[in-house]
């Protein structure tokens, strides 16, 4: 989601955290299907939602219904979005399987980016 936000946006404008209620290392398999877009993500981190309970935000964006339920409040938020993608974190199977696994899940962030850098920012 952090990589097609900021794909989709001037950085100058807007600045892109992303955080995790169980924070992980960027998935290789994601990190793969970013680079064949020519998104590299493979310094891309992210922290723990409750380092930015403090931060004040115009937007706070969800992607899975686990954030949606354990995600902090954040008082200073304008607006909080929450769309459910589903987690390829959670798939098996082989190499290629994965792959296609990770596109999919993919190709539905960057529409759903896309479509909120151009509704609600100004890039």
């Amino acid at each position: 989601a952090e990589g097609w936000l900021k794909h989709f946006t001037s950085t100058e404008n807007v600045e892109v955290y992303s955080a995790g209620t169980k924070p992980e290392v960027v998935n290789p398999y994601a990190v793969k299907v970013m680079s064949i877009e020519g998104i590299d993500i493979s310094s891309n981190k992210s922290n723990n939602v409750d380092e930015y309970k403090d931060v004040e935000f115009n937007f706070v964006i969800t992607v899975c219904d686990n954030a949606q339920e354990l995600c902090p409040i954040f008082p200073s938020a304008s607006r909080m979005i929450h769309n459910s993608f589903p987690d390829p974190a959670k798939a098996r199977g082989t190499t290629e399987e994965l792959i296609k696994v990770y596109s999919d899940v993919s190709n539905d962030l960057k529409k759903f980016m896309e479509k909120f850098a151009n509704d609600k920012l100004l890039v």
